[in-house]
């Protein structure tokens, strides 16, 4: 039986936004929004809770790390777990498990009795739920919404979580500003991100998957690693998408390393404001990106965005005003959906159901880690270089980067258009 993954689609026009006529996928949308707010009002609250705690550098420094170690250490177990498994089970568990740490940690937080140290034990804890629970998460997409509708699909969860990125900080603060100086705003903001979880468990709790595929449940957990990883060197769509991710992420990597330090000149609203327009402009590139799709090839599409989001690191530090500064951070949340989004479907598409969730993992590892590596690389550049330089540079390897699209062609482009 073919699966949404090798079903060709049937050519169609759809619009941005016509995944949310489809009752599953709206709802799950609408509990995932929810849930990613409260993920980056956690966020938020972790990093001003142990600027509280301390005022070592070192210990501030480590919230970063406890945040993308559990990416390194457990995405590819995890993309394996999620193939051999009931996904729906796996994820009620997953959800659980972070509601669990979320809840702890804030009750700890309001009875002062956290230290510097359990905050990032419960930091590397919730950071791995979220890996564990990511692979899962994203393979569900297919069952939940017809193959022609997937590329759209893939597009709004990104815009979805660039809802969230723009308002979570933004709640996060305000939360924080609200309860004064101390660790309560922390600790409410940590309890109402464990509430933020309950929307998705309900969902996965009274959702009955259809009983289109079987899970492996007779393949072992080494050797299901084994398989998946031996399947992504011999299918050459995936090496595709890997290479790909990982060429866009180290050079773009140079925009989240050093917008803190762009934004500096405009205060703290400032930062926010380009934060926020990056996620506004996000959210606008699912609407371009659909429209794109009908007209342009997934390579054409990568290329035009590739070379905006190169622009707008070259316009943003040379920016003198708030407003120049928030336009560049919104056409680079415009660059970097329509890109990602991209990436991600052709991920998806590229895999059969058996093994997707594994080529899922190896898809966010590579993400995640070409953007560790890059930001550390554009951090030293900046150091002895300077910052306009560095993102001069970022934006010329950017367009350099274009240059292995000829060997590493997103092909079929059927597979990935809405025609």
């Amino acid at each position: 039986m073919e699966t949404p993954a090798s079903t060709p689609y049937v050519p169609a026009h759809h619009s941005a936004l016509s995944p949310l006529r489809e009752p599953l996928f709206r709802s799950l949308w609408i509990a995932a929004v929810i849930s990613y707010t409260g993920s980056w009002m956690q966020n938020v609250a972790t990093g001003w809770l142990m600027t509280s705690l301390t005022s070592s550098p070192m210990w501030v420094a480590l919230v970063q790390v406890a945040v993308s170690l559990p990416v390194l250490l457990i995405a590819l177990p995890a993309g394996a777990l999620a193939d051999i498994v009931d996904r729906r089970k796996f994820l009620l568990f997953t959800q659980g498990s972070m509601v669990a740490a979320a809840s702890v940690l804030g009750v700890m937080t309001l009875t002062r009795t956290v230290t510097p140290q359990i905050l990032l034990i419960f930091t590397f804890l919730l950071g791995v739920g979220a890996v564990m629970n990511d692979p899962a998460w994203q393979a569900l997409t297919p069952d939940l919404v017809p193959p022609d509708k997937l590329a759209p699909a893939v597009a709004l969860n990104s815009a979805g979580f660039n809802i969230a990125r723009a308002v979570g900080p933004a709640l996060g603060g305000l939360m924080i500003a609200a309860m004064g100086s101390g660790t309560s705003g922390s600790g409410w903001a940590f309890l109402l991100n464990a509430i933020s979880f309950f929307g998705v468990i309900l969902f996965l709790y009274h959702w009955k998957p259809r009983e289109t595929e079987r899970r492996n449940g007779n393949e072992k957990f080494a050797g299901a690693i084994a398989i998946g990883l031996r399947y992504a060197r011999q299918e050459p769509k995936i090496r595709t998408v890997l290479v790909r991710t990982l060429v866009f992420t180290l050079f773009a990597s140079a925009f989240w390393a050093m917008l803190p330090l762009i934004a500096s000149k405009f205060g703290a609203e400032g930062f926010g404001a380009m934060l926020a327009f990056f996620g506004l402009g996000a959210l606008g590139g699912a609407g371009v990106l659909s429209l794109a799709r009908r007209r342009l090839s997934p390579d054409a599409v990568i290329a035009f965005a590739t070379l905006i989001f190169a622009v707008a690191l070259c316009g943003l530090v040379r920016s003198h005003s708030l407003v120049v500064a928030s336009t560049f951070s919104a056409a680079a949340g415009l660059a970097w959906i329509s890109t990602l989004a991209t990436l991600n479907v052709a991920a998806q598409t590229a895999a059969p159901a058996w093994v997707r969730a594994r080529v899922i993992s190896m898809y966010v590892l590579v993400l995640q880690g070409g953007l560790a590596l890059g930001s550390a690389v554009w951090g030293v550049v900046a150091s002895s270089r300077g910052i306009q330089f560095t993102l001069t540079a970022a934006a010329a390897a950017l367009a350099a980067g274009l240059l292995l699209a000829p060997f590493f062609r997103l092909q079929p482009a059927s597979v990935i258009h809405d025609h």
